[in-house]
């Protein structure tokens, strides 16, 4: 779904409810008329992942699922695990060939914050990207210079957080 939007000059966007559901919105240029020349697509990013691998951390099924599948589509290789806990032990003590970890703040046990403060303090080299829908626990808890996403968020906003934290 995600590549077809891409390809036709739109997005994807995902809002997700505990509870509720999810909901997935198609973002798809308008036809023109007949007759009318068309203009080309504004690339906003260039979003290819060239194969680096990413460590997921999601507790949430459907916004895990998506997030893996959307790094697919930019062409990262992903590994998807559901706690802090066992985002440490997949990384082991360096890392074990992850590029980057992309982590949900809000989550039972150990939170992403937590977890991005133990990985800068044991893998400083390792970047994180915390990504969160409360901002509420960001006001209390802050997140110290880390790169954040707010939950909704686009492909192009994934991929341009990914570039910058790998380009460092």
């Amino acid at each position: 779904m995600f590549g077809f939007a891409k390809q036709s000059g739109g997005d994807i966007d995902v809002q997700s409810i505990v509870g509720e559901g999810s909901t997935f919105t198609l973002y798809l240029p308008q036809a023109n008329a007949l007759g009318r020349e068309r203009k080309p697509a504004v690339q906003s990013q260039a979003m290819g992942g060239e194969g680096r691998c990413v460590l997921v951390v999601e507790d949430n099924m459907d916004v895990g699922r998506f997030a893996t599948q959307l790094l697919d589509d930019l062409g990262y290789r992903s590994t998807w695990v559901t706690s802090a806990e066992e985002a440490l032990d997949q990384l082991g003590d360096d890392g074990d060939g992850f590029d980057i970890v992309f982590s949900d703040v809000v989550m039972p046990g150990m939170g992403g914050i937590e977890l991005a403060r133990r990985l800068a303090r044991d893998m400083p080299a390792l970047p994180v990207i915390l990504a969160s829908g409360y901002s509420h626990v960001l006001a209390t808890e802050g997140t110290e210079g880390m790169e954040l996403l707010k939950k909704p968020y686009s492909a192009s906003q994934l991929s341009g957080a990914l570039q910058r934290q790998l380009e460092r």
